[in-house]
């Protein structure tokens, strides 16, 4: 058995599965001593995801040496959604018969349901994670990232943020109708960090609204970004994980 780890909240990780399938078809996994990690790409290199979960985020956990593994998105996402609130999940990998094994446990009765995912061929690529500075950092309750998401879509396709050392402004334009929203220290922001005068960066809300799934999974989100440069939104996860999702900017007009 070269890896096993049992996760407290099947519920949980649910979320973060759905946020992996929304962007690509196949989900590639590193584990090593420390924990776990997938990094993905979208097709068309707008959006990257990138998972870590440390070992200490399990109940149990085993994994002496590295190991990759991929698996099909949607196959792991159907199977880990049928997960419950009272479940804890169980993942195991069985090399030698090309599989992983997902077991649910209910942490109350004992209830064991168990399902196999076949292994994917393909080499796990180290993709390298964007670095640059970010001088805008804006923290909030993952629920009114979601809200504010949301209200963007009904107006129209971009969302634009406008940032300066005393406010967050963001809005969405169309001819027929508009959307703004302040966003302030403790109105609703927890925390709020620009370092420059003014810094204006719009985004696809098809590619945001794609992370929506994991704020279910995640009570905060941070949020930066900068002039014209791509945004990076990060989930805290339950046990010290994160979810980090990149999206490119829209181009200017």
């Amino acid at each position: 058995m070269s890896f096993r780890a049992i996760y407290p909240s099947a519920s949980k990780f649910k979320y973060i599965a759905q946020t992996l399938a929304k962007i690509a078809s196949e989900i590639p996994f590193t584990a090593n001593e420390n924990g776990i990690s997938v990094k993905v790409l979208s097709p068309d290199k707008t959006t990257m995801i990138i998972l870590t979960l440390p070992s200490l985020a399990f109940e149990e956990y085993e994994c002496p040496e590295e190991i990759t593994f991929i698996v099909g998105s949607d196959e792991f996402n159907k199977t880990v959604k049928r997960g419950s609130r009272n479940d804890m999940l169980e993942f195991t990998l069985e090399k030698e018969y090309r599989r992983l094994k997902i077991t649910f446990i209910d942490r109350k009765l004992g209830y064991r349901r168990t399902f196999y995912v076949s292994l994917r061929e393909g080499v796990v690529e180290k993709l390298p994670e964007p670095k640059m500075e970010l001088p805008v950092s804006i923290r909030m309750i993952s629920d009114d990232f979601k809200n504010i998401i949301k209200d963007a879509k009904i107006v129209g396709d971009e969302i634009e943020f406008i940032a300066t050392p005393e406010k967050v402004e963001v809005r969405t334009i169309t001819p027929q109708k508009e959307y703004y929203n302040i966003l302030l220290p403790d109105k609703p922001l927890v925390s709020m960090v620009v370092r420059e005068t003014e810094v204006r960066s719009t985004y696809g809300i098809d590619l945001l609204e794609a992370a929506l799934k994991a704020t279910s999974a995640s009570e905060t989100v941070t949020l930066e970004f900068g002039p014209s440069m791509p945004i990076k939104i990060v989930f805290d996860v339950p046990g010290g994980g994160a979810l980090t999702y990149w999206v490119a900017p829209r181009a200017k007009a």
